[in-house]
């Protein structure tokens, strides 16, 4: 009732905010991955009505100022319509080292999950696994969250909570092992979880190798400062790379991006420029003109 009640005052601008991290998504839905969909899914299931609307809008906007990202905790800045940004803060409950212990040994378990994991992925079997022993992955209710804003909405999770939320969503996108340091343990720790006694294992099933004897130094002075001649073939062939900005693309994109352009999508086209250069500089060719002297 009361919510309905406010709902009829008229809605408060938001000031607008300089440098503030955009939402990459300008429409429709946020979050592409299977793990984003989730998280967006649990800050739906709040039904907080138009907040969730406004949340989008804010997110889009650059209204949130900041994120920081710790385990159990996230705390962010968001530009309201008072010149002091509102605290936002929302709490994760974390899941304890013994429960961490039965999940690393469940996808130990399970080959092809954990190498999954150890290159980088997170399969959605993941979450069958934490079933499985009993544990959720993602928060499951309302007393798994501790949020609270500066702000003097009532509505709690309010829109600045809602725009965090949705920024997070997109976040998980980039870096997916974000949830499980919001659940309390960090990607290196969930690697040394599953890697250990895997080289142990590997060291004793290899036989040793015997190391071929060191090739003899010149003994004399002048052939060992002598350089030999370079190959003809020493660069190889040197052609324009087929996936430009491929190295930053394995990385993913750049953490609450700020800008209006993609991260990765500005990259792509400094790389194919220099690309280009680099080539016609080892070709002997400048301004698409070759040199022949």
């Amino acid at each position: 009732m009361w919510r309905d009640y406010y709902e009829h005052f008229p809605r408060s601008r938001p000031r607008k905010a300089k440098g503030g991290i955009k939402a990459q998504s300008k429409r429709g839905s946020f979050g592409q991955t299977w793990w984003a969909k989730r998280w967006i899914a649990v800050l739906e299931s709040f039904h907080i009505g138009s907040r969730l609307t406004r949340g989008r809008s804010y997110a889009r906007q650059g209204q949130v100022l900041s994120i920081e990202v710790e385990k159990g905790r996230v705390t962010a800045a968001v530009q309201g319509s008072q010149p002091k940004p509102y605290a936002v803060t929302i709490g994760v409950k974390t899941l304890s080292k013994a429960d961490w212990k039965k999940v690393a040994a469940a996808l130990s378990g399970q080959a092809l999950f954990a190498a999954k994991l150890l290159a980088g992925e997170l399969p959605q079997e993941v979450e069958g696994v934490f079933k499985e022993v009993g544990l959720s992955l993602f928060p499951k209710t309302l007393r798994d969250l501790d949020t609270d804003c500066s702000c003097p909405d009532s509505s709690n999770p309010c829109k600045h909570i809602a725009a965090v939320y949705y920024l997070l969503g997109e976040e998980f996108d980039r870096d997916p092992f974000l949830i499980l340091r919001l659940r309390g343990l960090s990607r290196e720790e969930l690697t040394e979880l599953l890697g250990k006694g895997a080289s142990a294992a590997t060291a004793a099933a290899e036989p040793a190798r015997e190391q071929a004897p060191p090739e003899p130094l010149p003994a004399d002075p002048a052939g060992f400062w002598k350089a030999g001649d370079l190959p003809a073939d020493l660069l190889g062939e040197v052609a324009v790379p087929p996936v430009a900005a491929a190295l930053p693309r394995r990385l993913g994109s750049f953490p609450f991006w700020r800008g209006g352009e993609r991260f990765l999508d500005a990259l792509e086209t400094v790389y194919k420029q220099a690309a280009q250069r680099g080539l016609d500089a080892s070709l002997g060719e400048h301004g698409g003109v070759r040199d022949e002297g």
